[in-house]
């Protein structure tokens, strides 16, 4: 439902929200992008939102209400349950984009002094267990996190065994203030289901399930291949001309001082290029050489940074290896454009342009390392804006190498 929302102009899409049931709106609303979310909401009477909320969990009721108006927010507050207002309060007052807003509360807990007989007699009275269950939360009379109790280890002991000798207490938990981006990585690296979750006491206030995990890699996937256009994964596709001309805007104007830039210095060539009309066919040849080669391995380094594998600790060692490859990958597509170029115009014209592939490939590499770490270390996304600062310098750099080494020796 959500996918055929987002998929519909706005005054479609408005009749088909009003088709869907007043139960079902609160897990639609979930999965739509926050500007589509932001404007059914809008429309929606304030008993009506609260009507969709209530049957979801606390933290998908926090997810919904963080970018509702605080007025209207607090009013949907006001009518929930005293449990499950405290629940998305607490969820509400820990920092977008961290472990604390990503938990949910509906983890079974149980001490570590009881026996395997005590816990099963507890778990049947239970009609259903928490989705994602894949282990009881252990912990002490305080509420302190002491391990988990996985649900394999829980079947297979016997029934007088004490929680605390069949635990796991290596399955360590994570501070509600972990950044959602680390607690992907962990989750990938140690094949976790869910994930405890401490306050900075080390009380236990909640879990991370793998699927709310899973929310974090889709967004992130999103977010990189739009921005990589200078786009919003958030945006709504089919919102208003005038709001999507503004959004767009800024990068196009980004993108003609770039470009004007590339202009300027080949203007600095006008004379060089009229005597030699062989240059205004090679130089967009050097430009896009060194672009690709530039795009791939900041491609690499934008990944290794999202995975955790690229840092300064091991960033000489990258550029290094960049660097080869990149040398040998443009002495050898130099070589043989510096033969084509001999054949069809002249020797000097072939030593040139390959000398200019060579500087600009090489160079190109080397920009393709350094922009991203910079951009990370500034606190800037570089799946944002490396791309367009690499464009500029293979453009700049290889029309400058190019025009320039054919006026010193060619002219």
């Amino acid at each position: 439902l959500a996918v055929l929302l987002e998929s519909l102009p706005a005054h479609q899409r408005l009749k088909v929200w009003e088709l869907i049931p007043n139960s079902e709106q609160g897990n639609v609303l979930l999965h739509l992008h926050d500007e589509v979310r932001a404007s059914l909401i809008a429309i929606m009477p304030h008993q009506e939102l609260v009507d969709a909320l209530e049957p979801l969990d606390a933290d998908d009721i926090a997810f919904v209400l963080e970018d509702v108006p605080e007025a209207k927010s607090d009013a949907v507050l006001e009518q929930l349950d005293q449990e499950t207002r405290a629940d998305v309060e607490e969820s509400l007052s820990y920092p977008e984009g961290t472990a604390g807003r990503l938990m949910r509360f509906d983890a079974i807990e149980v001490r570590a002094d009881i026996d395997i007989y005590t816990v099963l007699r507890y778990l049947r009275r239970h009609k259903t267990l928490p989705d994602q269950t894949d282990g009881l939360m252990v912990v002490d009379e305080e509420g302190y996190y002491l391990g988990k109790l996985n649900l394999s280890t829980l079947v297979t002991q016997p029934g007088s065994a004490r929680v605390e000798s069949v635990m796991d207490a290596s399955e360590q938990a994570i501070s509600a203030y972990m950044e959602e981006d680390e607690v992907a990585h962990l989750f990938d690296r140690r094949d976790l289901v869910s994930v405890a979750v401490v306050d900075a006491a080390g009380k236990f206030i909640g879990r991370v399930t793998v699927d709310d995990v899973l929310d974090v890699i889709r967004g992130q996937s999103e977010r990189a291949l739009m921005g990589m256009a200078g786009l919003d994964e958030e945006a709504d596709i089919f919102a208003p001309v005038i709001t999507s001309a503004k959004r767009r805007a800024l990068w196009l104007g980004i993108n003609l001082c770039t470009a004007s830039l590339a202009a300027w210095v080949i203007g600095q060539f006008e004379a060089s290029i009229a005597q030699l009309v062989a240059l205004a066919i090679l130089m967009p040849i050097v430009a896009s050489m060194g672009g690709v080669a530039g795009s791939q391995t900041l491609t690499l380094t934008v990944r290794g940074l999202a995975l955790g594998q690229v840092s300064l600790s091991n960033m000489r060692w990258l550029l290094r290896r960049e660097l080869g490859v990149g040398l040998l990958n443009s002495l050898l597509w130099a070589s043989m454009m510096g033969l084509v170029a001999w054949l069809i115009f002249e020797p000097g014209v072939g030593a040139v342009i390959a000398a200019a592939l060579t500087i600009n490939m090489t160079l190109s590499v080397g920009a393709g390392v350094f922009i991203p770490i910079v951009l990370d270390r500034l606190g800037i996304d570089p799946a944002l804006s490396a791309s367009m600062i690499l464009m500029t310098i293979t453009d700049v750099m290889g029309f400058l190498t190019f025009l320039g080494l054919a006026t010193i020796f060619l002219l």
